[in-house]
């Protein structure tokens, strides 16, 4: 008898690259709509896409809006988001504030639930 295993993937996003951020959006997207557990977690410069996501006629605002309604936005860096100046965006975007590793949000205590980790 072959064992079902649970798959959850957190995404990291270091980069403010749109181009890099569209293959998150997309990637965790697809994860889930196949069945995995997955989310996003907005890292160092990429905190700074809130603001540029907001605006209405942002390109790839409504693809970042459909994977925030599938609750994949899991929240940001506390202290990448002050030093980058974007702790009111992230606030009024009512992202959580991650900050559990010295202000940053850890790694390991996804890997602790079973979480594979993939950084972009």
């Amino acid at each position: 008898m072959q064992q079902e295993t649970s798959h959850k993937v957190v995404l990291f996003a270091f980069r403010d690259d749109q181009t890099c951020f569209v293959h998150v959006l997309l990637t965790a997207l697809d994860m889930k709509a196949k069945g995995l557990e997955t989310g996003i977690v907005l890292e160092g410069a990429a905190t700074r896409l809130i603001t540029v996501l907001a605006q209405p006629d942002h390109p790839l605002r409504q693809l970042y809006a459909k994977a925030s309604e599938q609750g994949l936005i899991l929240g940001a860096c506390k202290a990448c988001s002050a030093k980058m100046g974007e702790l009111e965006a992230v606030q009024a975007a009512g992202l959580p504030l991650l900050d559990d590793m010295n202000g940053h949000p850890g790694m390991a205590a996804y890997i602790e639930r079973g979480y594979t980790v993939l950084t972009f």
